[in-house]
């Protein structure tokens, strides 16, 4: 086994974990966001910054998706990006659209789906702006 396949096997492993973990204490699983920036709070800062900074454009990806193939792509690319910086409640929210391709032609599904979207992103969103600052970053 190739050493990039190692490192996706080991990133799977820990989201697969994630199922078994307790329950969500907040917007963001700090402890798992932590596993990749190892303790390093400015490195996670910047991280959730440009987490933050690309959810928009994602959602509007979601949003303006004209094909299922188009909406399974945003839908898997907010996935994975929610599952990296440990943002369960956005990765859900992306299961649950990525599992709902229909909702390209069933306006009814659409509007609910995105609304849970963007409802757990808005959350997120609003947490990481409102996490401190510390001095220099």
């Amino acid at each position: 086994m190739d050493t990039q396949s190692a490192d996706l096997d080991a990133c799977s492993d820990i989201f697969e974990q994630r199922a078994s973990t307790p329950a969500k204490a907040g917007p963001v699983d700090h402890r798992h966001l932590r596993l990749y920036t190892m303790g390093d709070l400015q490195l996670e800062r910047e991280v959730l910054d440009l987490f933050a900074g690309e959810l928009p454009r994602t959602v509007a990806a979601l949003r303006s998706a004209k094909s299922e193939r188009d909406w399974k792509m945003a839908a898997h690319t907010l996935k994975g990006s929610a599952h990296a910086v440990g943002a369960w409640d956005v990765a859900d929210s992306a299961v649950t659209a990525e599992q709902n391709p229909a909702a390209i032609v069933d306006a009814g599904l659409r509007y609910q789906t995105l609304a849970v979207v963007e409802a757990a992103v808005g959350k997120v969103i609003a947490y990481i702006e409102g996490l401190p600052r510390r001095s220099g970053v």
